[in-house]
């Protein structure tokens, strides 16, 4: 097309009304050629020019980038960017005349948090920089595959090592532990304050050992869910008043909302209170000084949403990818597996579970849970008088009517 336009630039001074009007056609067909190609595109392409006010968008750089449209062409890029970190990139990236390549952010949206990855290079013709090209790619599906592939290689290791765990610690800390009771008849009314604070230790440890144990165990033994049809709202309003009196001593606020258009589903109830019930102990630990914790149940066309939200310290952003993973904890005492088990709970379930957290500003951990769907398709047969009728097969389990 350039090589087009520059022998026709040569033969302008000699070309004719109409030619010149043939050209101008050609030229529009071909601009509207690379619009359509452009906003085809399932990535972002933004090209700013020398003073970085953007003169190109195509329109997936609309969706993927919170921009305002206002003052969009008018201003530099950033300064139409009402995110306060993207924007300081951008203000970074065109000023230093620097090249990034995927740089990754995470945007807060209300279908959730969204990652995008941005690159900026320099745009150059004839050898010098006129302005600048970005691209903004899409990567949470990615990065949540990359994320579920991770956790499934950890659960796969896992339960090899945790095998090995139970077989060579669980039986002697059961022989530790007989023999500890026997030391304390054997010491009974002769052992002084220290040495009874010793076994105490020592059966504290004991304890503690066992409970990893069985963790352990949990995670890797496969589960033998039982889904039968149950009330989920039922469930929770039982695990709130269950845990209400623990949770309001230590200061903090409860509440729970619960959905009024949501039908029984096949659920294993003691596998999902274990869950929600993991769910609430970390937000309760999370605000050692009291703050909310709310829980709350929502339908929305094939899925219910259960999340659990508290007010608590939150996670560092670059460890909110990492707590479904075997052995990550950010607790003191924590054996790491809480959260995975939570995990592969919900999983085997069919359903999934999300995190959305700020450091400082709480978490709220939400589980989808896929509703069935009855599927039933009308047929047209031949009643036994001969005339036509439309008759409903009825979907799996279901009598015909």
């Amino acid at each position: 097309m350039r090589k087009f336009l520059e022998r026709a630039l040569e033969k302008a001074p000699r070309m004719n009304e109409e030619s010149i009007r043939g050209l101008l056609h050609v030229l529009a067909d071909e601009n509207e050629r690379l619009d359509a190609v452009l906003d085809s595109m399932m990535d972002g392409i933004v090209v700013c020019d020398e003073d970085h006010i953007p003169i190109l968008v195509n329109k997936a750089s609309e969706r993927l980038l919170p921009m305002s449209p206002v003052e969009l062409f008018d201003t530099p890029l950033w300064e139409s960017i009402p995110d306060d970190e993207l924007s300081a990139f951008f203000d970074s990236a065109l000023n230093g005349e620097e090249s990034i390549i995927d740089r990754e952010f995470a945007l807060d949206t209300k279908s959730g948090t969204r990652i995008i990855a941005v690159s900026v290079t320099p745009l150059v013709r004839d050898k010098r920089i006129r302005g600048t090209l970005i691209h903004v790619e899409e990567t949470t599906d990615k990065r949540r595959r990359e994320a579920r592939l991770r956790r499934a290689e950890n659960l796969a290791s896992l339960t090899t090592l945790a095998a090995g765990v139970a077989h060579e610690i669980k039986n002697p800390l059961g022989s530790i532990s007989i023999h500890v009771q026997l030391m304390r008849k054997s010491l009974k009314g002769k052992a002084d304050a220290a040495i009874t604070r010793y076994l105490d230790i020592v059966t504290e440890e004991i304890d503690r050992l066992n409970k990893i144990v069985v963790d352990f165990l949990f995670a890797v033994r496969p589960m033998d869910i039982s889904p039968i049809n149950d009330d989920v709202n039922a469930l929770i309003r039982e695990l709130v008043e269950f845990m209400r009196v623990e949770i309001e001593n230590d200061g903090i606020e409860l509440s729970a909302e619960y959905g009024s258009d949501i039908p029984p589903l096949p659920f294993d109830r003691r596998y999902l209170k274990q869950a929600l019930l993991n769910l609430v102990k970390n937000a309760e630990a999370a605000m050692p000084d009291g703050g909310r914790l709310g829980l709350s149940t929502t339908a929305s066309g094939d899925e219910l949403r259960i999340e659990v939200q508290d007010s608590g310290v939150g996670i560092p952003e670059d460890k909110v990818g990492k707590i479904f993973e075997p052995y990550f904890t950010t607790k003191e005492n924590g054996t790491g597996l809480g959260l995975t088990l939570t995990y592969k709970i919900i999983k085997e379930h069919g359903g999934d579970i999300s995190v959305k957290s700020k450091q400082g500003q709480g978490s709220t951990f939400t589980i989808t849970l896929p509703i069935p769907q009855k599927d039933r398709r009308m047929i047209t047969g031949a009643c036994p008088d001969g005339e036509d009728c439309a008759a409903e097969e009825a979907g799996p389990g279901e009598e015909s009517r």
